[in-house]
């Protein structure tokens, strides 16, 4: 090798500091491009290991990205859930270690040094694929691409969605590795990474739509911060009508308000004063409103909603949760989980799962518009978010993204503007605005491209407004799906192939000197590349 990586302990300060760079990528702290410099570090560190030193890189490199990077969850349960959560999402990077020193070794010793660095982009993209799908549908924060918001990486969204701006970060790392391990100029791994950024200027992004919208979002804050931010009856409910009345103070020609998830702490559908009130806010504005409740059905489970409501009246149509967050929402095998932490028994009725997307008809002054309603960490779901925006495009009405979100239960932490800058990833991916409202901040709006109005602060009241622009039609991404992570899929195939194809015969395979030394042969390749 180019550069001797022979002691453990050089490898793991590797992962270590890589992890802390991927960390420092995400908002609060936004330094994006940082995200290349930590894969290149974990990609030094895993080069020319066995399974079980690439396990123990990866986790080190997990935990030390997960653990602050996902710190606000446990801001208000305790240290153990917040731990747990980070232990086991970091786990996926150990996974993604041992599978890449496994794959990776046997085309070090071939001498196919560019083969062997192009498996860590296809494996960082495969372990998030898994991180969002698995179990209980996953948990796919902290993935490289929502850290790009403000880089021009954020662009291939259109093309590919989010695994294909991770793909692109991951490839510029690809170089780096190389010159470090083998002490040369890698010039067709440069000209991959001069590919994945140069090629950015020349993806598509719309900016112009076939209509536009004038919105106002509802900021209305709670009591207080924390679990039981909800406490005092009807106060939640009561500070979305007050800012509805001041929203409609200074402005007459609204096309819909929205409200965030939980802005109605009572059922609406259920309880006389709750409707009243809401009616109280339709009378304000003479307008739409798209507003959050939980409502109590199915019995004796509850509803995430979103309800739509119209000034003429009559029952509100709704969106329910599709997908309600395991241990906050819901406790699956919750006797097995109380072995380890009583918090479970915090979490005292669960949430129904919704069963189908929705599209509010909006009659704008420019004619009807749908707005797709997605719901808190939602947002975060690649194929939820994929499949609201084809079938609302099937009307044939433009459309505007809705995330309503509750982030009282986190305090001031990072956890809302992580959030928020998953909604700039979406409208870049699908080509649309997106209404981005919170109870407590952040709140705001998403252009097609990206860039996004002044956000509101957090606990704050505040009442924005934007002339948002309305698209339809699908982008490249919306079209064609998962093929970035399928595609990755069959790359991680084809090498396990050729691995088993050119397996040694009557030895121990890839059984190296010493769990942290590199082998001969490599050493070897490597000189020779």
């Amino acid at each position: 090798m180019g550069v001797t990586l022979s002691r453990l302990p050089v490898r793991l300060l590797l992962a270590l500091v890589g992890g802390l760079c991927l960390w420092l990528a995400f908002p609060d702290h936004d330094l994006g491009y940082l995200a290349i410099v930590g894969v290149a570090l974990v990609g030094i560190a895993l080069w020319d290991v066995t399974a079980r030193v690439g396990f123990l890189l990866g986790l080190v490199a997990g935990l030390a990205c997960f653990v602050p990077t996902l710190s606000w969850s446990g801001i208000f349960v305790g240290k153990f859930p917040w731990f747990a959560l980070a232990t086991f999402e970091a786990l996926y990077v150990a996974l993604m270690g041992a599978v890449l020193a496994a794959v990776q070794r046997p085309l070090l010793r071939a001498g196919h040094q560019l083969t062997a660095a192009l498996l860590v982009p296809v494996l960082w993209v495969l372990q998030e694929w898994m991180r969002g799908t698995l179990p209980y549908g996953g948990f796919p924060w902290a993935r490289i691409a929502f850290a790009q918001a403000e880089t021009p990486f954020a662009r291939w969204a259109a093309i590919g969605g989010a695994p294909l701006v991770t793909a692109a970060v991951a490839l510029v790392a690809v170089p780096l590795v190389l010159v470090v391990v083998t002490r040369r100029p890698p010039v067709v791994a440069l000209a991959i990474a001069v590919v994945a950024v140069v090629g950015t200027a020349l993806v598509p992004i719309p900016t112009s739509g076939d209509a536009t919208a004038r919105v106002g979002l509802v900021q209305g804050n709670v009591p207080r911060a924390g679990l039981d931010f909800n406490a005092e009856r009807r106060q939640v409910l009561d500070n979305h009508v007050t800012g509805t009345e001041a929203l409609a103070a200074r402005h007459d020609e609204l096309d819909v308000v929205i409200w965030p998830e939980n802005s109605s702490d009572i059922d609406p559908l259920r309880n006389a004063d709750a409707a009243e009130q809401v009616q109280r806010a339709l009378d304000a504005t003479d307008t739409p409103l798209i507003m959050g409740a939980i409502i109590d059905e199915p019995a004796p489970a509850v509803s995430n909603a979103s309800l739509y409501y119209r000034p003429g009246g009559g029952e509100p149509e709704r969106y329910v949760k599709q997908h309600p967050v395991p241990f906050a929402e819901y406790v699956p095998h919750r006797d097995f989980y109380r072995l380890f932490s009583d918090k479970v028994d915090l979490v005292r009725v669960g949430f129904a799962k919704g069963d189908r997307n929705a599209a509010f008809t909006v009659p704008g002054r420019e004619g009807d518009f749908s707005a797709v309603p997605t719901i808190c960490f939602e947002v975060a779901y690649d194929g939820l978010m994929r499949s609201a925006v084809r079938e609302a495009d099937a009307k044939g009405d433009p459309s505007l993204l809705v995330v309503q979100t509750n982030n009282a239960t986190f305090g001031y932490t990072a956890e809302s503007t992580q959030q928020y800058a998953i909604s700039r990833i979406r409208a870049i991916e699908h080509g649309r605005s997106v209404a981005h409202v919170s109870t407590v901040g952040v709140s705001g709006f998403v252009h097609p491209d990206g860039s996004t109005t002044p956000t509101t602060d957090l606990f704050t009241a505040a009442q924005p407004v934007e002339d948002v622009v309305l698209r339809s039609g699908l982008t490249i991404s919306d079209r064609l799906g998962p093929w970035v992570e399928w595609g990755s899929a069959l790359l991680l195939a084809l090498a396990v192939a050729w691995r088993l194809r050119h397996r040694p015969e009557g030895r121990v395979e890839d059984q190296p000197p010493s769990d942290d030394e590199p082998s001969d042969q490599t050493e070897e390749a490597s000189a020779g590349a």
